[in-house]
């Protein structure tokens, strides 16, 4: 449970401390992670989060594992791995029909039928899938659509220097051409390692791969870890792509 839990609360921190998902105790969050330690309470804090709790219990369900918060269970949803891909079709279908349709509204069907075509429980799928910010960048300004999305996104970066409590991060960011999402070019991203003293991560060095979310470092990865996040990055772009191309739409 610990390791699990703490995982799952460096991931989960900087959108609860920025007041968009969870419970209002982020500096709680913080306190746990400094801390390296877990109880109960860090369990009903993520228990809290009504986005990403199903998506634990389905990877764990469909896997056999008993704890939504092992650990395997909250890096396959945050970074990605084999074990997305034993979730069927109709499981995942059946699970963000429970819960998501009302959220999805009129695009819901396009999402639903996105699932056959290369969705998995991963939370890029949610982010790219769920949420509505795919489908804004085609009705007008782009801009604040894709700066969502680039943020609440799970980005893999490479560490350039890092200063006091923040760092420079080499990482490709989201693209939109009028017409599709990609990753662009590598640019440097400023992100936030830790706050007031406190963090997830003891020390962080240059050369370090690491994961982020809403300009903040989530975790230290290893470089496969790495590659596989871009991978399924890459895989949950192009679905959103085919979903809501005009052609998918109409």
């Amino acid at each position: 449970m610990s390791a699990g839990a703490l995982l799952f609360a460096r991931y989960a921190y900087p959108p609860n401390a920025l007041g968009y998902c969870g419970a209002d105790e982020n500096r709680t969050l913080l306190e746990y992670g400094d801390a390296g330690i877990s109880d109960g309470g860090l369990v009903q804090l993520a228990r809290s989060f009504e986005g990403a709790w199903p998506y634990l219990e389905l990877i764990a369900g469909a896997n056999g594992i008993d704890d939504p918060l092992d650990p395997r269970v909250v890096e396959a949803y945050w970074v990605g791995s084999s074990l997305l891909e034993r979730v069927d079709c109709s499981t995942l279908a059946s699970h963000l029909d429970e819960r998501f349709r009302r959220r999805a509204g009129r695009s819901w069907d396009v999402l639903a039928s996105s699932i056959p075509d290369g969705g998995v429980p991963h939370h890029d799928f949610h982010v790219f899938g769920v949420y509505p910010w795919v489908g804004l960048l085609r009705s007008g300004n782009a801009d604040e659509p894709l700066r969502v999305l680039e943020s609440c996104r799970i980005s893999p970066g490479r560490v350039l220097d890092v200063e006091g409590e923040e760092a420079d991060v080499l990482a490709e960011p989201l693209a939109w051409d009028g017409r599709r999402l990609r990753l662009g070019a590598p640019a440097v991203r400023r992100a936030a390692w830790r706050r007031d003293g406190l963090g997830f991560l003891p020390e962080l060095r240059v050369g370090d791969w690491v994961s982020l979310h809403w300009d903040w470092v989530c975790d230290r990865l290893e470089a496969r870890q790495a590659r596989t996040l871009e991978r399924y990055t890459r895989r949950m772009l192009a679905v959103a792509n085919r979903a809501t191309a005009p052609a998918a739409l109409s």
